[in-house]
């Protein structure tokens, strides 16, 4: 029988994904000193693996298994693990790989419980662990159904109402020349109406920056379930909204932005032409 939120520790569940997390950042940090490989690539020869990736996710996979060995496993570098308590881990290993492969320190281990049970699925706990500069990021979602978000052991919380036209705003390209035209146009729409555009390269540490206050919104299509599982419950316990909807390339686009002001940005998005008409 699957257990529900009210007699499942979400906190245990925190505190495993972050000694994992540091475990396999610190593992990411080796592999950078000591120079990177890259090992394959994806959708394009622009999306890259590295040896690193798979490393990480390795360690991450056995030492999950190790906490809790009936669970399920997601990763994106190929960890597709079924299990039978009704918890799944949704890793990504490295996100912002382009990132950690050019030296700029803007990539996180990401790591998330997701629960199903009978009335669907929902994120309950989850790490975003910026690799390079040590800067953790958790949340989990209490018996009563709140959330706490911290970075560093400190509450946080999104940034205050703002116009739109004061709203700092992340988002990222596919690796996909066709939709990154598509990308385009709609952010040449966007950017005239807000503060400004952030492409910081990480999706995972986008919505934190939405969750701390250093970004006011955040969209990208081509998004995957390990790039924003964690880093969304981080940003939902902090006071944003997240929706998951269709892009206008016909994939799956992500907003986030602060509650308070999400219908704002929603129509602002769409408006620009982010979103499938």
């Amino acid at each position: 029988m699957t257990s529900g939120p009210s007699d499942l520790d979400t906190g245990d569940l925190a505190r495993i994904a972050l000694e994992v997390a540091r475990e396999a950042a610190a593992l990411v940090r080796g592999r950078k000193a000591g120079g990177v490989t890259v090992a394959d690539t994806k959708t394009s020869v622009v999306d890259v693996v590295t040896e690193a990736d798979r490393a990480s996710e390795e360690l991450i996979r056995r030492r999950l298994l190790e906490h809790r060995p009936d669970d399920a496993i997601l990763g994106e570098e190929g960890s597709d693990r079924p299990g039978t308590t009704g918890i799944r881990w949704v890793v990504d290993p490295i996100d912002g790989t382009v990132n950690f492969l050019y030296g700029i320190p803007q990539y996180a281990v990401s790591i998330a419980a997701e629960l199903t049970t009978p009335d669907g699925v929902e994120v309950v706990a989850g790490v975003v662990l910026n690799a390079a500069t040590g800067t953790e990021y958790v949340a989990h979602v209490r018996p009563d159904g709140s959330a706490t978000a911290t970075r560093d052991g400190a509450a946080i919380g999104v940034r205050g109402p703002a116009p739109l036209a004061q709203r700092l705003v992340g988002t990222g390209f596919s690796y996909d020349a066709g939709l990154r035209e598509i990308q385009a146009r709609a952010l040449v729409d966007l950017l005239p109406r807000i503060r400004d555009i952030r492409r910081l390269g990480a999706c995972a540490l986008d919505l934190c920056g939405v969750a701390e206050g250093s970004l006011d919104g955040y969209v990208e299509e081509g998004v995957n379930l390990w790039d924003h599982a964690a880093g969304g419950l981080v940003a939902r316990a902090a006071g944003a909204t997240t929706e998951l909807t269709t892009g206008a390339g016909g994939r799956d686009l992500l907003l986030c932005a602060p509650t308070h002001g999400f219908e704002e940005f929603r129509e602002a998005v769409r408006t620009a032409g982010f979103l499938a008409r």
